[in-house]
């Protein structure tokens, strides 16, 4: 069976969440510039879509690290939570993106029964958070209103940039942690 969460797990836990909190406010500085640059060419709404891999990190981190079923969900709504704390542009509504963006992330080691950790593993849960955000953006953000062809080309980019932020920089800070031994298994 899994074991539970001790204190050094809720200690990293919380690490996670403040450096992810902090880089995920300073995302959003990335995002309004990437917004004006776009918006002449009617792609402002692109911005979201080209950033959001950067807002999901820290969760396929924390559930790489840890191991531990709601590891992934914990370490993105932490995350969340920090980001809101210092003063994010939209409140308390980056909570409610937090637990979407943490439940996709969740879903990539649920698919695997917590078992492989591996770039089998992150491509799930790349995939699995890019169709839960893109759900959440349809509702919230007035996706619907978009043509079909530039929907298409909007999740085409979300995924490209879940699968190199959430998966490949994922992997590759993963891996420099394993060769400096700082996660001992």
């Amino acid at each position: 069976m899994f074991r539970q969460f001790h204190l050094k797990d809720i200690i990293l836990l919380a690490i996670i969440g403040i450096i992810f909190g902090v880089i995920y406010l300073v995302t959003g500085i990335i995002y309004n510039g990437l917004t004006i640059a776009l918006t002449p060419f009617g792609y402002g709404p692109m911005a979201n879509d080209i950033t959001l891999g950067i807002w999901c990190m820290a969760g396929p981190l924390a559930g790489f690290m840890l191991r531990l079923p709601g590891a992934s969900f914990l370490g993105e709504f932490l995350s969340a939570v920090v980001e809101m704390l210092l003063g994010d542009q939209w409140g308390v509504t980056t909570l409610l993106s937090g637990l979407v963006q943490g439940i996709g992330t969740e879903l990539g080691f649920t698919f695997t029964l917590y078992k492989m950790y591996n770039w089998v593993t992150l491509l799930l849960s790349a995939t699995a958070t890019t169709i839960f955000t893109f759900a959440w953006d349809w509702f919230r953000n007035g996706y619907s209103h978009f043509p079909f062809s530039m929907l298409v080309v909007m999740l085409i980019v979300r995924w490209l940039s879940m699968l190199f932020f959430t998966g490949i920089l994922v992997k590759l800070i993963i891996n420099l942690l394993n060769r400096s031994h700082v996660l001992a298994r």
